[in-house]
C-alpha cells in the first residue's frame, strides 16, 4: 500500500553544507527504500512530502523525528494514495532563493515559507504549484 506523508521541521544547522548533507543522504537512502518525494527549504524551515510503502514511509518519518539535524518536527498530512505524485524523484529540491515570492503569497499571509501557520492541504498545494512552475531543481 502506498502512502504520502507531509511534514515540516526546522533546521538545527542552516549552513548550506549541512542542508546539502541532508539532501545527499536522502538521495542515497530513498531509492533503496522505495521512497520518492520533494523537499522545500527556506528560512531555516523544511517542508517535505515523502511517498512509498506504508512501513518505509513510517520508518523514515520516525528517523527524521529522531534526527538531531531537525527540530520542531510536525506531521502536516498523511494519506493512502493510489499512485505517486513524485514517482520519478528520489528527492527534488526547491530553491526558495530563486523563487517568485508571489507563489508563496498565494498560499500564506506573507511571502515566506511557513508551513506551521497553514493546513497540510495548503502546504501540499504549494508543493504542487512549485512543481507546475518548474521551481524545483535536483530531479535526481
Amino acid at each position: 500500500m502506498l502512502v504520502r506523508l507531509l511534514y515540516a521541521s526546522r533546521a538545527v544547522d542552516t549552513r548550506p553544507e549541512a542542508i546539502e548533507s541532508i539532501l545527499a543522504q536522502a538521495r542515497q537512502h530513498n531509492p533503496v527504500s522505495g521512497i520518492t518525494g520533494i523537499l522545500c527549504y527556506g528560512g531555516g524551515i523544511f517542508l517535505q512530502a515523502i511517498e512509498g510503502g506504508r512501513m518505509a514511509v513510517s520508518d523514515l518519518f520516525g528517523h527524521i523525528q529522531r534526527d538531531a539535524r531537525h527540530k520542531d518536527v510536525a506531521l502536516l498530512h498523511y494519506e493512502e494514495i493510489s499512485e505517486r505524485r513524485f514517482g520519478s524523484w528520489t528527492m527534488g529540491q526547491v530553491n526558495l532563493s530563486k523563487l517568485n515570492h508571489s507563489i508563496l503569497l498565494k498560499y500564506s499571509e506573507r511571502a515566506e515559507l511557513d508551513p506551521y501557520s497553514v493546513s497540510g492541504k495548503v502546504s501540499f498545494a504549494l508543493l504542487e504549484d512549485l512543481m507546475a512552475t518548474a521551481a524545483i531543481c535536483g530531479k535526481v
